[in-house]
This record gives C-alpha cells, sequence and structure tokens, in this order.
C-alpha cells in the first residue's frame, strides 16, 4: 500500500495540484492585502473617508458579555472586491495562455 501511495503522489497531476494550492493559497494573501492595504484606503477616501470593513447593520446591540450581532456588509464588499481582482488576474492569465497557445501552434504550422 506505502508503495502504491508513493507511485500516486508522485504522479503529475497531483504535484502540480498541491503546487497550486500553495501558489493559490499565497496569492490569496497578496490579494487581502492589495484590497484591505491598498485599494480600499483609496475608495474610502474617494467616497468620503468610509473603512469598508466597519460597515455593519447592528441588528442587535451588544450586552454586557454578549457580543453584538451585526450584519457586516463592509466585510461582503472587501471580499467582492478580492474576488473580482483574482478573477481579473486569472482572466489575464488565461488570457496570455491562450495567446502563447495560439503563438505556438502557428509557429508549428509554418515551420
Amino acid at each position: 500500500m506505502l508503495k502504491e501511495f508513493r507511485t500516486f503522489i508522485a504522479q503529475g497531476n497531483v504535484l502540480d495540484l498541491a503546487v497550486g494550492i500553495i501558489i493559490g493559497a499565497a496569492f490569496g494573501k497578496i490579494t487581502t492585502s492589495l484590497v484591505e492595504d491598498i485599494i480600499n484606503p483609496i475608495l474610502g477616501l474617494v467616497i468620503g473617508g468610509i473603512d469598508f470593513s466597519q460597515m455593519k447593520i447592528v441588528l442587535k446591540e451588544a450586552v454586557g458579555t454578549t457580543p453584538e450581532v451585526a450584519i457586516r456588509y463592509g466585510n461582503f464588499i472587501n471580499t467582492l472586491i478580492q474576488f473580482l481582482v483574482i478573477a481579473w488576474v486569472v482572466f489575464l492569465i488565461v488570457k496570455a495562455a491562450n495567446r502563447a497557445r495560439l503563438s505556438t501552434s502557428l509557429e508549428k504550422k509554418d515551420a
């Protein structure tokens, strides 16, 4: 069983997937920082100093040690912006890969 497991792990698809997950996690952190530390402050300044992360609708105030109940729509806006940044970058990567694949296939066709 150990030998089969080693063969399974050594397959290219599994290694590619692992690398993709690791890079994806790191890219997620970069995107989060980009949105929270760069984009949101600029947007907040443009629209009047609003901090998106603090935007919420309080449904029930905090009482004693019981925390407030709130809809934190500012966090949702942050997440939406992060998604749009990631989607844009993935779009650009796919577009570049398709262009490279097309130019490679054209070069092979001309040869």
